[in-house]
C-alpha cells in the first residue's frame, strides 16, 4: 500500500486538492486554536489549514511522497507544520496531548482502524475534540472515490463503539457532493463525527 499512496502523491496535481476538507473548515471555525494531531494526513491540506488558523500541527503518514507535498502546501501557504514519516502502529500517541485530533478518510482494516481511533481518544487532552469525516458502507458503487471494499467502509455503530471514550456531539451518515481534487469529486455517502473527551 505504501508504493500506491507514493504514487498516487508522487503526481504532479494534488489528488485530494489543496482546500481543507470542508467539515474541518465549518467546525474549526468555533474552536480556539491549540495542539492538533492529524494522523495518515496525507498531502497536508487540512493540517496546513488548520495551521493557518493558528493551530500548533503535528502529522504523520508513511508516504513520503505525501510529507514532500505537504511541506510544499505549507511553504506555499507560508504556515509550519510538524509532519513525521511513521507507521500508524509505530506513531507513539501520547496521552492527553492534543486539543483537536483530525481523521479524514482514513480508511484501514479493522484491528488497525480501532485501535487508531481508541488511541485518538487516549491522546486528548480532558475537553479536547475529534473531528473525523470518512466514507461510509453506503459509498460502494459510487464514483467519488474511497476503498471498494465494504470491510474498509464505516458504519455509525462501529464509530459508536471506537470513540466510546468520548460525548458525542455529532455522528450522522449524509449524502454530500464531494470536490477535492480529481480522485475526490461527485456524489458521496460520508459519515460524519465530532466528539469531545470526557
Amino acid at each position: 500500500m505504501k508504493e500506491f499512496w507514493n504514487q498516487r502523491y508522487g503526481e504532479a496535481a494534488y489528488a485530494y486538492g489543496k482546500a481543507p476538507n470542508a467539515f474541518l473548515r465549518e467546525q474549526l471555525k468555533g474552536i480556539r486554536p491549540g495542539k492538533a494531531l492529524f494522523p495518515a494526513e496525507g498531502e497536508g491540506r487540512n493540517a496546513v489549514f488548520a495551521a493557518s488558523m493558528g493551530w500548533e500541527i503535528r502529522a504523520f503518514d508513511y508516504s513520503e511522497a505525501g510529507r514532500l507535498k505537504a511541506e510544499a502546501l505549507a511553504i506555499e501557504k507560508g504556515v509550519k507544520i510538524n509532519y513525521e514519516i511513521c507507521e500508524i502502529e509505530q506513531f507513539p500517541f501520547p496521552e492527553a496531548a492534543f486539543d483537536m485530533i483530525g481523521l479524514f478518510f482514513a480508511h484501514l482494516p479493522p484491528p488497525t482502524r480501532q485501535w487508531l481511533h481508541r488511541q485518538a481518544v487516549r491522546s486528548l487532552k480532558p475537553g479536547g475534540q475529534a473531528i473525523l469525516e470518512a466514507f461510509s458502507k453506503q459509498q460502494l458503487g459510487l464514483p467519488s472515490g474511497g476503498p471498494k471494499r465494504e470491510d474498509l467502509l464505516f458504519s455509525i455503530p462501529e464509530l459508536e463503539e471506537d470513540f466510546a471514550g468520548l460525548d458525542i456531539h455529532l455522528l450522522e451518515e449524509t449524502k454530500t457532493i464531494l470536490s477535492e481534487g480529481p480522485y475526490h469529486t461527485g456524489p458521496a455517502r460520508v459519515i460524519r463525527l465530532l466528539g469531545v473527551r470526557r
